[in-house]
């Protein structure tokens, strides 16, 4: 159990720093910046690295939201879940504390902004509405879920998960940046949170309560779907 713990502590930490440092640190570099494409692919990126990585040994979840998904869907022992959900959170807050010393190290810092943070209203990057988000959010967590237990079912082609898993999750950053700058995972959603300028403390309710009811929703509908669960 320790190692599982571990391992997710450090899947997550690398989900946050790689995906939200791409947001932070990279993406509005004038003239060189990776925009939203590119903070879509660091996300899929950290998620199918760490998946080999450290899939064998913990599952690969780095995301509470996903945990809950994999115990609805019988894919995971629910004893685990509150534990998981432990290790992910104080990954993402490591990380993420990690991120605020580096940003703040450039010369100038006035204060980190949104930080890669997840909101609606004014926070969301597009000006999206609560409703916009919240459905966002559940739409997109729900496929996320779905596509993790079809990569990894049985009938699923044997090594290729953590491909479908990162480019899922790619994919689902290209269509949601613009609404919720995307969450799906309540952990990445709270990391940078605690250190963001704005909202985002005030409005992360959203984005654990909408993510966990997507997973829930994805775990329902690949159970009716699937011929093998």
């Amino acid at each position: 159990m320790t190692k599982k713990l571990i391992a997710e502590f450090f899947g997550t930490f690398w989900l946050v720093l790689g995906g939200c440092g791409s947001a932070v640190l990279a993406a509005g570099v004038a003239d060189v910046g990776i925009g939203w494409l590119g903070v879509s692919f660091a996300f899929g990126l950290t998620v199918l690295t760490m998946a080999y990585t450290v899939g064998h040994i913990s599952g690969g979840h780095f995301n509470p939201a996903v945990t809950l998904g994999l115990v609805l869907g019988g894919r995971h022992e629910g004893r685990e879940l509150l534990p998981y959900w432990v290790a992910q959170v104080l990954g993402a807050i490591i990380a993420a504390l990690i991120l605020y010393i580096i940003a703040s190290g450039k010369a100038g810092f006035e204060g980190v902004g949104g930080f890669a943070s997840n909101g609606y209203g004014a926070a969301s990057p597009e000006g999206y509405g609560l409703m916009a988000a919240l459905v966002t959010e559940i739409v997109m967590t729900a496929f996320f879920l779905i596509i993790i237990l079809g990569a990894t079912s049985k009938g699923a082609p044997a090594g290729f998960a953590p491909i479908a898993i990162g480019l899922g999750l790619t994919l689902i950053h290209l269509i949601s940046i613009p609404v919720t700058n995307t969450s799906v995972n309540p952990a990445r959603s709270t990391g940078v949170a605690l250190f963001a300028d704005g909202p985002a403390l005030a409005q992360l309710w959203l984005f654990w309560v909408a993510p966990l009811i997507g997973a829930a929703i994805g775990a329902v509908i690949w159970k009716i779907m699937s011929p093998e669960d």
